[in-house]
């Protein structure tokens, strides 16, 4: 996990204070920039334990740390669980504001991802539950980024445990309503609507992703998500 804050010598202290972690967040596809945000937040936070911008944006570091970062399972299993600390931080200082909501969903949601079965049945309650109070109080975030995921848990819980592929597609389109080019709610909707028989809906939902430019904000992510979008589309044919 990213060195703790407060660690290192003076030299790294005024160099911290003079680094941007926005900057660092830009470029997370490199480690140490990633590693570099991470550890700017965590020292606001620790130095300020109100400080609500430096507690989400940590959480939502973590989230890629934890996800794409390098570093053993167990290893990104800690920053997942590091990551849910700081967003409940955001949600308990800001509980009308989705950031801490959202992003505890999602630390969450990585651990059910890559941890197996047991982390899953835990969490699965929890992440609805945050998703939607992100949704009540601010359905519009990061492009209804709230449906998004909830279509995205309602795809990927079992039916026994609550998935529902009809809820799935309802959030999903609610979600794309606020951004037309969003590419991983095309990928998302094309995964549920393969996954609902609509096989000529989804193939041509993945062509208009694959045609649709990155989000400058989010090409680190859309670049994966294409990836992936160009092995289904490969699959249907």
């Amino acid at each position: 996990m990213p060195a703790a804050a407060g660690a290192g010598t003076r030299h790294g202290d005024a160099r911290q204070a003079t680094e941007d972690p926005e900057a660092l967040y830009r470029d997370r596809e490199r480690p140490a920039s990633a590693a570099g945000a991470e550890r700017i937040w965590a020292a606001r936070l620790a130095a300020n334990a109100r400080d609500f911008e430096s507690a989400w944006k940590l959480a939502r570091i973590r989230y890629w740390l934890g996800t794409k970062g390098p570093g053993t399972d167990d290893t990104r299993k800690a920053i997942l669980e590091a990551g849910i600390v700081a967003a409940r931080t955001a949600a308990a200082l800001r509980p009308d504001a989705p950031e801490g909501h959202f992003w505890m969903a999602a630390n969450m949601g990585g651990l059910a991802e890559a941890h197996g079965l047991r982390q899953g049945i835990r969490y699965r309650g929890q992440i609805r539950d945050a998703l939607e109070q992100a949704r009540r109080v601010q359905p519009a975030y990061l492009d209804g980024s709230p449906d998004r995921a909830l279509g995205r848990w309602y795809f990927k819980v079992p039916r026994l445990f609550g998935g529902d592929l009809d809820a799935s597609e309802r959030h999903l389109r609610a979600a794309l309503a606020y951004n037309p080019r969003s590419i991983i709610t095309m990928l998302f909707l094309a995964e549920t609507l393969d996954g609902r028989g609509k096989r000529a809906e989804a193939r041509a939902l993945l062509q208009t992703l694959l045609d649709t430019a990155p989000d400058p904000e989010w090409t680190p992510e859309d670049t994966r998500f294409k990836a992936q979008a160009r092995t289904l589309l490969a699959s249907m044919r």
